[in-house]
C-alpha cells in the first residue's frame, strides 16, 4: 500500500516537516532538574476542589525547582465547551493565589503558544499523517451503530470493550476497500495502529504511588476525530511534547489510560514526562469512605469557597495538609513563614485516597482568619460583602473605624488570647450583625418573663455608659443580689439552693437583651462601642416583649 499517497488522501494539505515544529517549539532554558508543570482543565465551567489539590502540587513543584507551571486550555470537545468558562478556571485558582507563568488568557512567554487545543489543529494533523505514513495508524469507517453492536457482542462474549485485535475490522481493510469507501464519501476517524499486547504486562514508575504494574495498551485508539479535531490522547501527547513538560500530575482515573499515552509517546519519537497520579479526595459517608461528588457534595465546587467565604489562605492551608504528610507540623511550627517556604514533596503525596474533611477545614479556618489584623479582616470581608452580602452587610462598611472596633473585639485583638470565633465571611458578618440595625434574637431567656424584665429594669436604673469594666460588673453584681441572684460566684457553688440563679445568669439576660444571643465577647465592651443610645434602646425594647 503507498502510504504516503495514502497519508495526503487522508489529512490533505501541506504540512511542514516535523522538524519545523521541533525547532518552533525548542528545549526551555531553564535551570538543572527545573520541572515544567501544567494545569490542563476542559472548558466545562465547572472548577473543582481536586482542580485546586492539583494545581497546588503542580504549582510549588515547578517554582520550587526554578520551572514553569502553565495553563493549557483542552478544547476538542465543543460539546462541553461554555462561554466563560476560561475566566472562570483563571479567576478561581487566582483567588487561591495560583500563579501561572504562562497559558491561555494569561498570556507569558509565546515562544510555547497558543495555549488553546483548537488553535493547534493543524499541528496534530501532521503528526497523524506522519504516523499513517509509518504504518501507526489508519482511517477506520465504523458507524456509531456499528460500534454499539460491537460493543453488544463483546459484552455477550464477556470480552474486554474497546477497538482491538479481530474486533478491530477497519485494521485489515484492503487498499481498494480504503479507497472505495473514501470515494463513497464515507466519514472516518484516525486510529492509532496499536503494536502492543494485552497479555504483557510492565512495571512502570510512577512518581506519586511508586512502581506500578499495568499491561500494554492493545486498544487501536482514535487519535484524530471526523472534523479533524484530535481526541486528549493524542492532543496531550503532542502538546506536552512540544510544550516541553517534564512532569504530568493527574487523577488517579487517569491511571487506566496511561498504557495508551505511553505507546502514544513511543510511536511518535517524542521522550516521555513523568507521570504521578494523586489520589481521589474522598469523604465520610456514614461509616464509609466515597469520593466527593459533583452531585452530593456541594464543597466540590470551588465557588462553594468563594460563595461561603472561607479565606483562600484558610483553604490552601488545609490543601497542603492532605498534599504533603510533613505539612500540618511545619506549618505549626513556623506559622508565619509564607506557604511557598515549605519543601513539598511530591513523594509525600498520599498514594491513597485524602480524607476531606470540612469540620478540619473549619477549625484551620479560624485560625487562620484569627491570625489577621483587624484591618485585614475588614478587608477579607469587605470583599466578600460587595461579591456575595446583603445590602444590609454591605452598609456595614459605611463607618469602618466603628466596625475596626467591632472587629478588634471580636477577634480578641488587645486581650491575652485571640478569639477565634469567625470561620468564614460569610458566618462572621452573621456573627456581628448585632452592632447594626435592628436587634434579632437568636438564643432564649433561661429565666421567665418576670424575671427578665425585672433584671433589665433594675439595670436601666443604674447604668451610665461612662463606668469603667469594674465599675459596670459591680452594678450588675448589685441588680443581681437585689433580685435573688448570687453576687458571687464561689456563694452559689457553696449552697446553689439558697439562690435563684448566679450573677452570671443575670448577665446572660442583659447579653441576650443587647445582642439576642448568650455567647458574645465581653458584654460592657460591646455596649462601649454600640453607645449608650443604642444599648438602652435595646434593653428597653426587650421589656414587657
Amino acid at each position: 500500500m503507498d502510504l504516503e499517497k495514502l497519508a495526503s488522501r487522508l489529512i490533505p494539505g501541506e504540512f511542514p516537516p516535523l522538524e519545523t515544529y521541533e525547532k518552533r517549539y525548542p528545549p526551555r532554558d531553564l535551570p538543572a532538574n527545573a520541572e515544567v508543570t501544567r494545569l490542563a482543565p476542559s472548558p466545562t465551567g465547572f472548577i473543582h476542589l481536586g482542580n485546586l489539590f492539583v494545581a497546588i502540587a503542580n504549582e510549588r513543584i515547578a517554582h520550587q525547582s526554578g520551572g514553569v507551571l502553565f495553563l493549557r486550555i483542552e478544547d476538542t470537545d465543543l460539546k462541553r465547551k461554555v462561554d466563560g468558562a476560561v475566566e472562570a478556571v483563571i479567576s478561581a485558582l487566582e483567588y487561591f493565589d495560583i500563579s501561572f507563568d504562562e497559558g491561555a488568557e494569561i498570556g507569558g512567554d509565546e515562544t510555547y503558544a497558543p495555549w488553546y487545543q483548537r488553535q493547534r489543529a493543524e499541528i496534530y494533523r501532521a503528526y497523524a499523517r506522519a504516523l499513517i505514513k509509518k504504518g501507526r495508524a489508519y482511517p477506520c469507517f465504523c458507524t456509531e451503530e456499528e460500534l454499539a453492536a460491537l460493543r453488544e457482542e463483546q459484552t455477550a462474549n464477556k470480552a474486554i470493550t474497546g477497538y482491538y485485535g479481530k474486533y478491530a475490522k477497519c485494521r485489515s481493510l484492503s487498499e481498494e476497500e480504503i479507497y472505495a469507501a473514501l470515494d463513497a464519501g464515507k466519514p472516518y476517524v484516525i486510529r492509532l495502529r496499536s503494536m502492543g499486547d494485552a497479555s504483557h504486562k510492565f512495571t512502570f514508575h510512577d512518581e506519586i504511588k511508586g512502581d506500578v504494574t499495568v499491561t500494554e495498551n492493545d486498544q487501536d485508539v482514535v487519535i484524530l476525530k471526523s472534523d479533524g479535531i484530535p481526541t486528549y490522547h493524542f492532543a496531550h501527547a503532542v502538546d506536552d511534547h512540544l510544550m516541553r513538560t517534564t512532569l504530568v500530575i493527574r487523577g488517579e482515573e487517569w491511571l487506566a489510560s496511561l498504557p495508551i499515552h505511553l505507546e502514544l509517546f513511543d510511536v511518535l519519537g517524542f521522550r516521555r514526562p513523568k507521570y504521578g497520579h494523586n489520589c481521589s479526595l474522598m469523604k465520610m459517608d456514614g461509616a464509609s469512605k466515597r469520593k466527593l461528588s459533583k452531585r452530593k457534595d456541594p464543597e466540590l465546587s470551588l465557588s462553594y469557597y468563594r460563595q461561603e467565604g472561607y479565606h483562600p489562605h484558610a483553604v490552601k492551608v488545609y490543601m497542603l495538609t492532605l498534599l504533603n504528610s510533613d505539612f500540618e507540623e511545619w506549618h505549626r511550627k513556623f506559622p508565619e513563614k509564607p506557604l511557598e517556604e515549605f519543601p513539598f514533596h511530591i513523594r509525600k503525596m498520599s498514594k491513597s485516597g485524602a480524607l476531606f474533611d470540612l469540620d478540619k477545614l473549619n477549625d484551620i479556618s479560624k485560625t487562620e482568619l484569627s491570625a489577621l489584623t483587624a484591618e485585614e479582616m475588614l478587608a477579607f470581608l469587605r470583599a466578600w460583602a460587595f461579591a456575595y452580602g446583603s445590602e444590609p452587610q454591605r452598609a456595614y462598611f459605611a463607618d469602618e473605624a466603628y466596625l475596626l472596633k467591632v472587629l478588634s473585639l471580636c477577634m480578641g485583638i488587645g486581650g491575652k488570647k485571640r478569639r477565634k470565633d469567625f470561620v468564614t465571611a460569610k458566618q462572621a458578618l452573621s456573627m456581628i450583625g448585632y452592632f447594626f440595625g435592628e436587634r434579632v434574637q437568636e438564643d432564649a431567656y433561661r429565666v421567665d418573663n418576670a424575671t427578665r424584665d425585672a433584671v433589665l429594669q433594675a439595670f436601666l436604673q443604674t447604668y451610665d455608659a461612662s463606668d469603667d469594666a469594674q465599675v459596670w460588673f459591680s452594678k450588675v453584681k448589685e441588680v443581681a443580689a437585689s433580685l435573688g441572684f448570687a453576687a458571687e460566684m464561689r456563694d452559689y457553688k457553696a449552697d446553689p439552693a439558697a439562690y435563684k440563679g448566679s450573677v452570671s445568669d443575670v448577665a446572660e439576660v442583659l447579653r441576650i437583651a443587647v445582642t439576642g444571643r448568650a455567647n458574645t465577647p465581653d458584654l460592657w465592651s460591646i455596649m462601649q462601642i454600640m453607645g449608650e443610645e443604642k444599648a438602652r434602646a435595646r434593653i428597653q425594647s426587650c421589656i414587657g416583649a
